[in-house]
């Protein structure tokens, strides 16, 4: 099966997930008889030679399949959809190229028999006014929009370059494929997702309740386990080489300082091996752990450092059991190949109506804070020793994206708000992990979120990606905006 990442393990570090860069492209070239196969052969070579230039992989008919390896006949359509069949498990997205004009009905075949469920994305080659005779012209303008009517007949999704027509070797056609891999990073990593549930939610949380078997539906499953199990693990585990190249690695990670509870390091190296085994042994691609108050009461330690780390190495790991906001830190990860945090919509920023105080207390990964530290969870329920473990530190000012997964159960849909703004280096003092946000319309934002029912969890990433978040949830993956 087809997966964007690739699992990591350091004895010492624990896991990581690398993102794949190279991605594998199945590519249909359109021709159509009446107009000059010269191009058609030309645009063959030029869309390959880009492609594995961006570092891609290609599957294509070759000359010997058909005339110049293009699509033009059913016969031609039969021969791809084939070739694509026989790679299927390393197909990550499917790019039809349109020389010319192109067959419209044998591009749509071979998309329907091929049934590969994967992002699609249309490219048409620009004409030129000087080239405009019988023996030079293209058409691949009227030809894309023949093409994509024929897929909207089919019922098959796809995804459209920037500008209607963009020429293969210019740069706004590159920018436009790397977004595209983008995209075919996300959905193939959602579908066929399998996050982690470690303990109960917290009774107070009722705003992260969800459905799991809307989750299933959509091929997303929810591997979970008790609280109870993963304590017991760490109180048994011995104190060897393995845990303190752990504590290590922790100290190496985040400034520690001299605050530090006797034994909590160790207790938390040991609860981050447990966890990194469990994600291991199911094979999770993101976790939702119940951080607050069992483990603090009856292990002696916050979580928060362990899934700060996690999602620095792209294992997003949400709090408070937020399953579905974990699957959305996962979305934003695997758009932008960095590390995405959960925060809470918080407060107000003064009288400014499009700035707020995004916030959590905190678990937020290392690589969006500005000199982040270990510290003790701020709530005054816990004993001064029993709460040590955050993540504090100021988020680095900069473009952010911000989204959100959600279940409606009543309707039966799984649904979704992404967009973007700016963390700005606006005064704030306060403790935690935070930052000042400026969104436009942020009002109107705030509205949506509240009569939609969504939870007051949102993910975010540095960089702007909204974009493609909203492509590959809306176009691809059916979830409801």
């Amino acid at each position: 099966m087809r997966h964007p990442t690739i699992l990591v393990k350091d004895p010492a570090k624990g896991l990581t997930r690398k993102i794949r860069e190279s991605l594998t492209f199945g590519v249909i070239v359109g021709n159509r008889g009446f107009f000059p196969d010269y191009l058609a052969k030309k645009g063959r070579d030029d869309i390959v030679q880009v492609v594995k230039g961006l570092g891609h992989k290609v599957i294509i008919l070759s000359e010997k399949d058909t005339p110049f390896g293009t699509v033009m006949t059913h016969q031609d359509a039969k021969k791809c959809s084939e070739l694509f069949r026989r790679n299927a498990e390393i197909i990550d997205g499917i790019i039809v190229s349109l020389p010319n004009f192109g067959d419209e009905k044998a591009v749509a075949n071979t998309l329907r028999w091929s049934n590969l469920d994967v992002p699609i994305l249309i490219q048409a080659e620009p004409d030129e006014p000087k080239k405009m005779k019988v023996g030079q012209r293209r058409d691949s303008y009227c030809g894309k929009i023949s093409v994509c009517s024929n897929l909207t007949q089919y019922g098959i999704p796809f995804t459209l370059t920037t500008e209607h027509t963009s020429p293969v070797e210019g740069p706004l056609f590159k920018e436009d494929l790397q977004t595209f891999a983008a995209i075919c990073r996300v959905v193939n990593g959602l579908k066929g997702a399998r996050v982690g549930a470690i303990g109960a939610r917290p009774a107070a949380f009722n705003t992260v309740r969800y459905s799991e078997k809307l989750l299933e539906i959509a091929g997303i499953s929810v591997e979970t386990i008790d609280l109870s199990e993963i304590i017991g693990q760490v109180r048994t585990m011995e104190t060897d080489d393995a845990v303190k190249g752990r504590i290590d690695a922790i100290k190496s990670y985040v400034t520690i300082g001299d605050k530090a509870p006797p034994g909590s390091l160790e207790k938390i190296a040991k609860l981050a091996i447990v966890v990194d085994q469990w994600i291991e042994e199911y094979e999770l691609d993101a976790i939702a752990f119940q951080c607050w108050t069992a483990i603090e009461d009856y292990l002696g330690v916050a979580p928060c450092a362990i899934l700060s780390i996690l999602s620095n190495n792209i294992i997003p790991a949400a709090c408070e059991v937020d399953v579905t906001g974990a699957l959305s830190m996962l979305a934003l990860a695997l758009a932008s190949g960095s590390p995405a945090a959960l925060l809470d919509w918080n407060n107000n920023y003064g009288t400014d109506p499009d700035k707020a105080v995004a916030f959590h207390c905190s678990n937020l990964p290392a690589d969006i804070l500005r000199n982040p530290k270990m510290d003790a969870h701020f709530s005054e329920s816990f004993q001064a020793d029993s709460g040590y473990g955050t993540i504090s530190g100021r988020i680095l000012p900069g473009p952010f994206t911000f989204a959100r997964i959600s279940t409606d159960d009543v309707e039966g849909l799984i649904m979704y708000y992404t967009g973007e703004g700016d963390f700005t280096d606006d005064e704030l003092a306060t403790f935690g992990g935070f930052g000042v946000m400026e969104i436009p319309y942020l009002q109107e934002l705030l509205q949506e979120i509240c009569l939609s029912g969504f939870p007051h969890h949102f993910a975010a990433c540095r960089g702007n990606v909204s974009h493609i978040i909203d492509e590959a949830l809306g176009t691809y993956l059916g979830f409801h905006s």
